[in-house]
């Protein structure tokens, strides 16, 4: 889609602000009804577009010059309010811009996409702005916590639109909804001005339509950056010339634990076995392997992520800005006041488990021992890479479920990511790829491989990507 919408610029068959026009009506006939944005930014993108178009006539258009996007409204973007979709995020206006934004070079910014809050949830039921729904069944939800990011794409109000995994919110939002989701390597894309949850887990991450797509939007925001230090000096492949190299003699693994785990769902198993037998058709060696410390990934990860939640979130105060409650008495009932006022459920939840764990006398038992298993679980994974290249595995255990379904339920919401976790606490590249519909519904399978490996995931997505298209 993006290469097409490339050629039609250049080509003067549309204008950009003629595209633009075209995505803020269709956002208008349509979001109503799937709340995939909380923000539109209308007049702030015809001026996008109206320079886009001159420094297109002008013949020095970039890859993005003049294409609308959508932003998880967790990107900062220098003076559009920047919420989190959390009460006490609203009404900030960050004075300035996230590298990855900065790098979508031309782009045309349509809106911020709904989140659940602070990206903590797989539903976008803990938003202050509402759920969002899934385009193929507006009963159901379009995933999370990036669930508006996929729902746009999905809807086609949006070409691509970026968001944020931690836990999985990238991939699992994707495959509910039917597109391309990919989380890369920890420390791949700059995470400077992006609103934190979890910072050794946070990655930033493109949701397209294609996967041609993504290698070019993978292409354009990876990189070393001055302003974040876990961006390391590694050379970022050519993704889009990646794709024309043959897959052929790849050999990758299927882990045996990922089909042994309660509560993957009966047919989606048999969906996702079907997937398999199908790509061994390619000239590809599948080979059974195994990842011992799966069982432990959900436990770890529900250890690690809250206690870094419980830090990230101290610095929403109620003093520095954001949200501040009215009517305190004194300097200590501000800040109570405000965070019980300004947070939601699932917040106070994650900060009240993550702050037990950090305590003096449980620190051991807890933080300390899930980062250990966290370090046995990183060597399951590089342990499979010596005898495979990548490894292939379900995204979710069931098909998008139906709104409330698991809201009153804190630990069913938390096992969606059971095979999303492992990836994520290793720090290795996950990537959805739509693999056909279970009950109508879109199913995707995941693939994972070792740090830096991304163009190997977007060569064998594109070759599943053309067995289901």
């Amino acid at each position: 889609m993006l290469h097409e919408l490339r050629t039609q610029l250049d080509n003067k068959e549309v204008s950009s602000v003629e595209l633009t026009q075209q995505y803020l009506q269709r956002i208008k006939e349509r979001d109503e009804e799937l709340n995939a944005y909380v923000l539109t930014t209308e007049g702030y993108a015809l001026e996008l577009a109206k320079q886009a178009d001159a420094v297109i006539a002008e013949g020095e258009a970039t890859t993005f010059t003049g294409i609308p996007y959508a932003l998880k409204d967790v990107f900062c973007v220098e003076g559009i309010e920047t919420t989190a979709c959390s009460n006490i995020l609203k009404g900030y206006v960050p004075p300035y811009t996230a590298t990855s934004v900065e790098r979508i070079t031309g782009g045309v910014l349509l809106g911020k996409t709904n989140t659940d809050e602070f990206t903590m949830g797989a539903s976008t039921e803990t938003s202050a702005f509402g759920v969002t729904k899934n385009p193929y069944d507006t009963t159901r939800v379009a995933g999370g916590s990036s669930g508006g990011s996929a729902a746009a794409v999905a809807a086609e109000l949006a070409p691509f639109a970026m968001g944020t995994d931690t836990g999985g919110s990238i991939r699992q939002p994707a495959a509910f909804c039917g597109v391309v989701g990919l989380r890369p390597t920890y420390g791949r894309v700059s995470r400077y001005g992006v609103v934190s949850m979890a910072s050794s887990l946070d990655t930033i991450g493109p949701i397209t339509a294609t996967v041609h797509d993504m290698a070019l939007v993978m292409k354009e925001i990876s990189g070393q950056d001055d302003y974040d230090a876990t961006t390391p000096d590694v050379p970022v492949e050519n993704y889009v010339e990646k794709l024309d190299q043959p897959i052929d003699g790849m050999t990758i693994g299927i882990p045996k634990e990922y089909f042994e785990v309660e509560g993957l769902d009966v047919d989606m198993r048999k969906h996702i076995e079907g997937v398999i037998k199908e790509i061994e058709k390619l000239p590809v060696t599948i080979k059974e392997v195994s990842l011992p410390h799966t069982k432990y990934a959900i436990p770890t990860y529900y250890t690690i992520a809250p206690s870094e939640v419980s830090s990230n979130m101290s610095r929403y105060d109620g003093i520095k800005y954001g949200f501040r409650a009215h009517g305190v008495e004194d300097l200590m009932d501000i800040y109570k006041q405000s965070r019980a006022q300004g947070f939601g459920d699932e917040v106070k939840r994650r900060i009240m488990i993550g702050t037990h764990a950090l305590s003096s006398g449980y620190y051991d038992a807890y933080y300390d021992k899930a980062m250990r298993v966290r370090t046995l679980i990183r060597q399951d994974f590089i342990d499979a890479y010596k005898e495979v290249d990548v490894l292939l595995a379900p995204v979710t255990p069931t098909t998008a479920f139906v709104v409330g379904e698991k809201a009153n339920d804190p630990i069913q919401m938390y096992l969606e990511d059971v095979f999303l976790a492992p990836a994520s606490l290793a720090g290795v590249p996950g990537l959805s790829v739509p693999c056909g519909k279970l009950n109508d519904l879109p199913v995707g399978i995941q693939i994972i491989g070792p740090q830096w490996s991304e163009g190997i995931l977007l060569q064998l997505g594109q070759a599943i990507e053309n067995i289901y298209n």
